[in-house]
């Protein structure tokens, strides 16, 4: 939520991290790259585990080639490159935090 304005305006881009800690609570990067939910479960099981302290938002993207996707190892998967904000769209606004619901 408080990279909303910066992800609608700017590529999404591991480097630009900062206004608020990633969905775990990790404050840098895990992986250089973004990383992307191929089906809904995925993308619900990533707004159960948020940690931020305060809601989210989850974004859909456009035109990712599943051939480019890297396993980081625990079954998630990112793209190793920056994400054009014109192929980004708001899905969801506000997610609230789910953790010992």
């Amino acid at each position: 939520m408080l990279n909303r304005r910066s992800s609608a305006q700017h590529d999404l881009d591991w480097e630009r991290m900062g206004a608020a800690p990633g969905i775990a609570d990790s404050r840098r990067p895990e992986v250089k790259g973004i990383f992307v939910c191929q089906d809904e479960e995925t993308a619900e099981f990533f707004l159960q585990i948020n940690n931020t302290g305060g809601p989210v938002d989850l974004w859909s993207v456009d035109g990712i080639d599943e051939g480019l996707l890297i396993d980081n190892g625990n079954g998630f998967f990112y793209l190793p490159s920056r994400i054009p904000a014109a192929r980004v769209r708001l899905v969801r606004s506000d997610a609230p935090p789910q953790l010992g619901s």
